[in-house]
C-alpha cells in the first residue's frame, strides 16, 4: 500500500508501515476508516468510567494502545525514528514526563484557565510527537480526557469537522499549531471551541 498523507501529517518510515496489522487494507480510505472505528472504541474505553492518573507517560502510552492497537502493532510504543517534526527519539520519556508535572502544577495552581491548560498540554503534546503516527488524534483525545476528568468542562469541538482529511478546518488547525509554535495560543483556543 502506498500512503498519502494530507498537509502537517506525519509519514511513517518503511519500518513503521511495516507495522500494519490489516493485510486487507489497500487504500488510504480503508486505512482511514478502521483507525476511526479504533479510536471510537478508545474514546468509549476512556469516557465509560474515569481513567486512574490521567497525566502520566503510562496513561498516554495506553490511551493510544486503545486507539491504534486494533491496526498497527506500535500502538502504545514510542518512535525510535527521526520524524518530520518532534523530539529526538531519545528525549521523548523525559518530555512526555515534564509535560505531565507541568500540567499537574498548571492545574494544582491555576496558572492558566481550564481551557488553556488542555490546549497548552495538547499543543506540547502534538510538538513531542512520541508516536510513529497518530499524534493529533492522539493530543486530541488527551486533551479531551484532561478537560472532562480534571478540569471539568466539556470536551472541544476541534473546529466541528474531521481534522483527517486535508481541507479548510484541518488547515486551520494546522496554522493554529503554528502560531502556538511561537507561543501565541488564541488562535488555538478560539478553533478548539469552533
Amino acid at each position: 500500500m502506498i500512503f498519502e498523507y494530507p498537509e502537517g501529517a506525519t509519514p511513517l518510515d518503511a519500518d513503521e508501515a511495516q507495522g500494519l496489522l490489516l493485510s486487507h487494507i489497500t487504500s488510504r480510505r480503508e486505512l482511514d476508516r478502521c483507525e476511526h472505528e479504533n479510536i471510537i472504541e478508545a474514546e468509549e474505553w476512556v469516557f465509560r468510567r474515569k481513567p486512574c492518573d490521567i497525566l502520566t507517560t503510562t496513561f498516554i502510552m495506553a490511551l493510544h494502545k486503545r486507539m491504534f492497537g486494533n491496526v498497527w502493532r506500535w500502538a502504545g510504543k514510542c518512535r525510535n525514528s527521526g520524524k518530520n517534526i518532534g523530539d529526538p527519539a531519545r528525549q521523548i520519556g523525559t518530555d512526555l514526563q515534564n509535560l505531565c508535572a507541568d500540567c499537574v502544577i498548571w492545574i494544582r495552581y491555576g496558572i492558566y484557565p481550564p481551557d488553556e491548560i488542555a490546549v497548552r498540554f495538547h499543543h506540547q503534546l502534538t510538538v513531542i510527537h512520541p508516536f510513529p503516527n497518530g499524534n493529533g488524534r492522539h493530543a486530541r483525545l488527551m486533551a479531551d480526557t484532561l478537560l472532562m476528568y480534571l478540569l471539568r468542562r466539556p470536551r472541544f469541538t476541534w473546529g466541528s469537522d474531521s481534522l483527517v482529511n486535508a481541507g479548510e478546518c484541518r488547515q486551520q488547525y494546522i496554522n493554529a499549531l503554528r502560531a502556538a509554535d511561537r507561543h501565541n495560543y488564541g488562535q488555538l483556543l478560539v478553533f478548539v471551541r469552533t
